[in-house]
């Protein structure tokens, strides 16, 4: 556009005066949008750049073959195993060590000693129990020996136990020991445990962290023995395990692996079930609710041994118990044919064999879409307590119960779905993606809470999701930042877990897909960190390389404030300023000249004057009228007319189209409140009824972080304007998102009727005394009442 296009501003709603420019110092750019070198670890050739394995990468395993019997009189674990541990690092391993993390429970444990709490509106069973109960609880180790059968040296340091080698375990090579222990299992606490049901005297055992396992040797923090505390997780190898059950002959026992010796443990009737459950396309119930109810009646006459391999694993856990309904079926996941099933007691029923199996096999199909196909034989739901879930390989265990009755509400029938779709959903992770829970709580519940999300909207249209949409976060981000610790929080530390390690991440991983990235770039990038890094073991970094590696996106400032930091996001709409063309058309300006005199003569004495002055001293005296009371001021001359003329001559075919569209330019002032930088979502609604949404990115805050200005080029008049109209960045105040703003709405009180009272002798009448007051103001003045 030349020089010859000049702008005026046009009077009307959007006229506001100028938002000056911040002070120098008042914001803080460059920090925002600084890369993340500096706090990244720096890459090698163990964990690269681009957020992949490198060359050198490396990775320990361990091999179990575990014999265990589950002692039911006594509520009691006996267990020996042989442990082969394989030394794929660089380095000599003078020591091994292993978690123990039942000790969690011994008395005087960091777990136990550690926790605080109060009793002034009362102590719950649960803590009462812990506080005095006389069991000692936590691994009782009998005997560590070589293969020889020689006593190795050892160290316990609560929950983690030191084996000293005799000779260092060399690079590239191997070895093996064998552990026998026993424990007294705890009451269900949430991970592992037994509930027992005083009606029919049994109890449903959920047996988890059973069993000495090694800890990780990797390249990141060498051995991994952070101390177990409760609510960090685990951090464990992959390996190959044989693990025989032993249990009384009437319970059943289902395991986190495939069965090797179902001939011996099942009946012919529950062998045919089993056989017919291949090419169902509903559950079939291998043991039914008719034949659980009689089990619990009946008392074991022998014991029987079931026998579990699962290969490439991290982990190992089982369930038993007499009162189980057993139901499966086969489905097709990738092209593969997968076990999907479930073990619940009478007291899930209806809702657990309605949907848990079902449930199970939605949540392989879809996981498996967007990360890497289901790898395992099997992925088991187990009916624990009344709420929250626990997951280990191909098996969880999972709360939702209905009432007595059978009867369930909505939120128990979606909470149970959703506890179901997550705790499978563990399976990629941290199962598969082997993530350091210990270390990183978000890199197993927040990924996996997202893709919750994701396949509670494919389960159901109207699924009402807890996490993932960017709303749900917002009351969390409104807390005082002192009661909020940064997502990249050590596991331990986290003060609000369930906000910061499930809904925080899971929030923001959703605003990457449909805000940042879009789902394309997204959805590519995701499923690249899933299958880099499947049987692997990543930290966060390699996680955010690995999603910039693959989309070209720059996340650093997203990452920065999303998972290093607190500041919430508050976006606002300060002012908006509205410019037309000049079009410099004399007779259209001398037009609007003379509508803005007119406006300014309608002030409150002229108007008053109009009925106040009769008749003016030239209105009666003619002669006081000369040349100016006829001149017409607003009267376009021929100069002018010739001068326009030649304007538009000068102009080229585009400028002359621009100057007869009459376009409207605003400059919207956005202001960034919460300090947390976001692209900026606008809708604009027209005049005329229609509406449209422009998308600014985060890149808008690069260098200002506090204020940003947009010239916003419309054919039409904009009647309104509204950020993130969609909800969609998790804007904690919504108040100041609308220009003009919106009216606010007023405080509800509620009308009712007085109530009369009735007063006692000697007891004072408010009423009345106000009465007498105004009586006695009256006879002093005179005045009636």
């Amino acid at each position: 556009m030349t020089k010859k296009l000049f702008f005026f501003l046009l009077l009307g709603l959007f006229a506001n005066p100028i938002f000056g420019q911040s002070p120098a110092g008042t914001y803080n750019a460059n920090n925002r949008f600084e890369q993340l070198e500096s706090i990244l670890p720096t890459p090698n050739s163990y964990r690269t750049a681009s957020g992949s394995p490198g060359k050198d990468y490396w990775q320990q395993r361990a091999d179990y073959d575990i014999k265990v019997e589950l002692d039911d009189i006594n509520r009691k674990i006996i267990g020996s195993e042989t442990i082969t541990y394989f030394n794929n690092s660089p380095d000599e391993l003078p020591y091994l060590w292993l978690q123990l993390d039942q000790n969690l429970f011994e008395k005087g444990s960091a777990g136990s000693t550690s926790k605080t709490g109060d009793i002034k509106n009362g102590i719950s069973a649960s803590a009462f129990k812990e506080l005095t109960d006389p069991k000692s609880y936590g691994y009782k180790i009998t005997a560590v020996k070589d293969m020889k059968g020689n006593a190795l040296r050892y160290t316990i340091n609560q929950t983690m136990m030191r084996i000293d080698l005799p000779t260092p375990v060399k690079s590239g090579a191997s070895v093996s020991f064998a552990i026998d222990w026993n424990y007294l299992i705890t009451e269900y606490y949430g991970r592992s445990g037994y509930e027992f049901f005083a009606k029919d005297g049994n109890a449903n055992y959920f047996i988890a962290h059973w069993f000495p396992r090694m800890a990780v040797y990797n390249d990141v923090y060498g051995w991994q023995h952070k101390q177990f505390l409760g609510q960090g997780e685990f951090t464990l190898n992959f390996g190959n395990y044989k693990v025989a059950i032993t249990a009384p002959n009437d319970i059943v026992v289902g395991a986190g692996g495939e069965l090797l010796n179902p001939n011996q443990v099942m009946t012919a009737t529950q062998l045919k079930r089993w056989e017919k459950a291949k090419t169902a396309t509903r559950p079939v119930e291998i043991i039914n609710q008719e034949e659980a109810e009689q089990a619990e009646k009946g008392k074991p006459t022998g014991k029987k041994t079931w026998i579990y391999k699962a290969d490439n694993v991290r982990d190992f856990a089982f369930t038993a118990s007499r009162k189980f309904i057993w139901d499966a079926m086969q489905v097709d996941v990738e092209g593969k044919k997968v076990w999907a099933m479930s073990y619940y007691s009478k007291e899930g029923n209806p809702l657990w064999g309605k949907y848990s199996t079902m449930v199970v096999a939605h949540t392989l199909r879809s996981y498996s879409k967007r990360t890497v196909a289901y790898p395992y034989p099997v992925a088991i739901s187990c009916h624990a307590t009344l709420g929250g879930g626990m997951e280990y390989p191909m098996i969880s265990f999972n709360g939702g119960r209905p009432e007595t009755d059978g009867t369930y509400s909505e939120n128990v029938k979606n909470g149970m779905i959703g506890v179901i779709i997550h705790e499978v959903g563990h399976n990629f992770f941290p199962m598969i993606i082997n993530s350091d829970e210990r270390q990183w709580s978000w890199m197993d519940e927040g990924l996996n809470t997202f893709c919750q999300y994701l396949a509670e909207q494919e389960w159901d249209r109207n699924f009402p999701a807890r996490r993932g949409e960017a709303q749900s976060i917002v009351p969390y981000m409104r807390l005082d930042s002192k009661n909020q610790v940064p997502v990249m929080a050590n596991s331990e530390n986290i003060m609000d877990f369930g906000n910061n390690a499930y809904a925080k991440p899971a929030a923001a991983l959703n605003i990457l897909r449909e805000t940042v990235m879009g789902r394309e770039l997204f959805d590519y990038a995701f499923k690249e960190y899933a299958r880099r890094w499947a049987f692997k073991q990543p930290y966060p970094a390699d996680f955010f390389r690995t999603l910039e590696d693959a989309s070209g996106v720059d996340l650093d400032w997203f990452w920065r404030g999303w998972f290093y930091g607190t500041e919430p996001v508050n976006q606002s709409i300060e002012t908006v300023e509205w410019y037309g063309i000049d079009n410099q058309d004399p007779i259209a300006k001398k037009a609007k000249d003379k509508a803005d005199f007119t406006a300014k003569r309608e002030t409150i004495s002229n108007i008053r004057n109009k009925t106040d002055i009769k008749e003016t001293v030239v209105e009666k005296d003619p002669d006081m009228n000369d040349f100016y009371n006829s001149y017409d001021r607003f009267a376009t001359s021929e100069a002018e007319k010739k001068k326009y003329q030649d304007y538009l001559a000068s102009l080229s075919d585009d400028e002359r189209k621009l100057v007869a569209e009459g376009k409207n330019f605003y400059v919207v002032n956005f202001k960034n409140k919460g300090g947390l930088p976001m692209p900026v979502i606008v809708k604009l609604s027209f005049e005329d009824g229609t509406e449209e949404v422009l998308r600014f990115p985060a890149e808008i805050w690069r260098l200002n972080d506090v204020q940003a200005k947009k010239i916003i080029p419309t054919s039409k008049k904009v009647a309104k304007w509204t950020l993130d109209p969609y909800y969609e960045i998790a804007d904690i105040d919504t108040d100041d998102n609308s220009f003009p703003r919106e009216p606010a709405q007023p405080t509800r009180v509620q009308l009712f009727k007085a109530q009369p009272r009735s007063y006692g002798a000697g007891q004072a009448n408010p009423m009345q005394d106000a009465q007498n007051a105004k009586k006695a103001a009256g006879a002093v003045t005179g005045s009636k009442n």
